[in-house]
């Protein structure tokens, strides 16, 4: 339906503007009023339906400017055609100039204050407010400037337009003055705020009083996160440990390169900087940090880790039995910490690399929220979360099972009467057409489902309740610190919090999931492709997990529920286990899915279910003891390798001297 309505406003465009010159050259005024209200009106809705066509049209050079222009032209060759006064096709042709000028000072002007506006770095949760930064010009007068210019011509056509129906110049005149006159007044606006930004403070002034603020926190810690192609779907790389960060004995902070990560960032009452320049973050004083976490490994890393008074260590983003989870360029950093045993024996594959006493075991601190298999009552009908990993940057790195058996695998659950929660990888189908189509297959065959059963809930109430869903989002969002305006607005605004509101965004996270999985009832199959609901919480609403080798699995066996291996090219048993830690305590699953039954009857009634024993075995191997508890580990990690950085520099400092006092 949606697509149906874009052609016809496509085809309503191409009509409109195809009419134009026929009724100017007729002429027909009533004609031409209809043309240009129908491109009007259709070019609006297709910015808003269809952006990607109206960008297609920009890289045909067919831009809106362009268009707004074609359609003032025609309106002047229509007012000759009807033999219009002189003096009103002189002073239109004047008046449509002079707009197109006023709008190209206008963008000039624009351009130039947000060059002055872009600052070396963006900051959250530290006092900026010595350094006095300008405010951002006014939304009206900024967001969207160019597509509200063009439209004060509007007045212009009007009044042009009921000159030659009324045969009277006085229409003409009042639509000139009013486009001209606007236009102007806003051109004139826009030049007060160039004047102001004017006495924006220098990269110099930023960079000190950024490093006055960090000596004020006295920061020991840094987490530091880069990702060449950064969106929402990869700062669950840094989100994950926010949490933890806060809950150290030592001072942290966040320390982001790209602007997109910034704005995608949760809550936190950490300070955080994004520096995008490295020479920016050259600059920076941050001799007093001790010890650096790195989630991701990535060429950006190597600006940090020149910072020679601090420790360098890779904590990676999860734990998972792909290569990617013992990397060779590993071998950089000065410690490794791995979740459990399984950890230090996965980097045994690159041993000549990576020494014995630089991996640490510190557990996931993340884990806390799932829930045990002891504690989760089941519902009226097994739910199984099926959350297949994505294809892989190369088919060497291809673990999904969507392309070979997703598929079928969803069907013959549909035909077991379960309850399917489906969580894509977020980068489902970026490079294989395959994945992508498989995904829209599964989608589809839920959607049918949900229909068939009936078991959506009624439009009314889903009204109500995404109403409320979408009040809590927008409160979370704000305790997140998101704050809208550039570079330099979001650095005047911040501020170290006032209070903590961790109470709080709990709170809102718990209300959130409860309305929304009630909202869906106990039948319902659910698609999860936004954020929320969070990884965890589908994990505690799933009697079963069905997955590939990721470490969506390994953080399912925290809650030592039954889970499933797809084993897409039919390994044996035993090779697979061997090749995939995970493997240890997983029903496998063919890629034809004949086992399927038998899994489910294993979930069904829990006396059939043979991997319960290995599952406990494996928590720990892969995950490291209950006790002490992750988070005590991972800090006293921190405290250890931070008082150990301290001595080394301690002891350099002592040779130094002695050599300055034997020279």
């Amino acid at each position: 339906m949606r697509g149906t309505t874009d052609l016809l406003l496509v085809l309503l465009l191409a009509a409109g503007f195809a009419a134009l010159p026929v009724c100017a050259l007729l002429p027909s005024l009533g004609g031409f009023a209809v043309a240009s209200t129908v491109s009007y009106l259709a070019d609006e809705a297709l910015h808003v339906r269809a952006p990607g066509f109206v960008r297609r049209l920009a890289t045909l050079q067919l831009d809106r400017t362009l268009r707004f222009a074609v359609r003032t032209v025609m309106l002047l060759a229509l007012a000759d055609r009807m033999d219009a006064p002189d003096a009103v096709l002189i002073t239109g042709l004047a008046v449509f100039s002079a707009h197109f000028a006023l709008m190209m000072l206008f963008t000039a002007l624009h351009h130039a204050i947000r060059r002055r506006r872009v600052l070396p770095l963006v900051v959250r949760n530290l006092d900026m407010s010595a350094l006095r930064i300008p405010k951002q010009p006014p939304a009206f007068l900024f967001r969207r400037f160019l597509r509200k210019l063009l439209h004060l011509d509007l007045a212009a056509h009007v009044g042009l337009l009921a000159a030659l129906a009324t045969g009277s110049r006085e229409p003409a005149y009042v639509g000139f003055a009013v486009t001209v006159g606007v236009t102007a007044a806003a051109v004139t606006a826009l030049l007060g705020q160039y004047v102001r930004v004017r006495r924006m403070p220098s990269r110099e002034e930023i960079l000190a009083e950024v490093d006055r603020q960090l000596a004020a926190h006295r920061t020991e810690v840094a987490l530091y996160f880069s990702f060449a192609a950064v969106s929402r779907d990869f700062m669950y790389q840094v989100n994950m440990w926010i949490e933890t960060l806060e809950r150290l004995d030592r001072r942290p902070l966040i320390i982001l390169r790209e602007r997109a990560s910034f704005h995608h960032l949760s809550r936190t009452r950490l300070p955080v900087l994004c520096v995008p320049k490295a020479d920016d973050l050259a600059e920076l004083d941050l001799s007093g940090i001790r010890v650096v976490l790195y989630p991701g490994n990535a060429g950006k890393n190597v600006h940090m880790l020149r910072v020679a008074e601090a420790k360098h260590v890779f904590i990676g983003h999860g734990d998972s039995d792909k290569l990617a989870s013992s990397n060779r360029v590993s071998k950089v950093y000065d410690e490794i910490w791995v979740a459990g045993r399984a950890g230090r024996d996965r980097y045994r594959r690159v041993r000549h690399a990576i020494s014995e006493e630089a991996i640490v075991e510190v557990g996931r601190p993340q884990l806390a929220p799932i829930r045990l298999h002891a504690d989760h009552t089941p519902g009226p009908r097994p739910v199984v979360m099926y959350a297949p990993t994505w294809e892989g940057w190369s088919d060497d790195d291809c673990h999904t099972s969507l392309i070979p058996m997703g598929v079928p695998l969803i069907e013959k659950l549909l035909a077991d009467d379960v309850r399917i929660l489906y969580k894509p990888h977020p980068l489902t189908g970026r490079r294989s057409a395959e994945a992508a189509a498989a995904d829209r297959a599964i989608r589809e065959l839920l959607d049918a489902d949900n229909e068939r059963r009936e078991a959506t809930p009624s439009r009314a109430a889903s009204a109500a309740v995404r109403s409320r869903l979408a009040s809590i989002r927008s409160r979370i969002d704000e305790l997140a610190g998101r704050q809208a305006g550039d570079d330099a607005q979001q650095t005047r605004q911040a501020r170290p919090p006032e209070h903590d509101d961790a109470a709080e965004w709990h709170a809102l996270h718990a209300e959130w999931h409860r309305l929304f999985w009630e909202s869906r009832g106990p039948l319902a199959h659910h698609v999860v492709l936004e954020q929320l609901p969070s990884l965890y919480e589908c994990f505690n609403q799933a009697d079963v997990l069905i997955s590939d080798v990721s470490s969506v699995v390994a953080d399912f066996v925290a809650s030592l529920k039954p889970y499933v291996l797809t084993n897409a090219h039919d390994l044996p048993d035993e090779e697979f286990r061997a090749a995939y830690t995970t493997a240890g305590g997983a029903y496998l699953l063919d890629r034809a899915c004949d086992r399927l039954p038998e899994i489910l009857r294993a979930v069904r009634e829990p006396g059939l279910d043979v991997m319960a024993a290995e599952r406990r075995t494996l928590k720990e191997y892969v995950l490291g003891p209950d006790h002490p508890t992750s988070m005590a580990r991972f800090n006293a990690a921190v405290d250890a390798l931070a008082d150990k950085g301290a001595a080394e520099l301690a002891e350099d400092r002592t040779r130094w001297e002695s050599t300055d006092l034997v020279g």
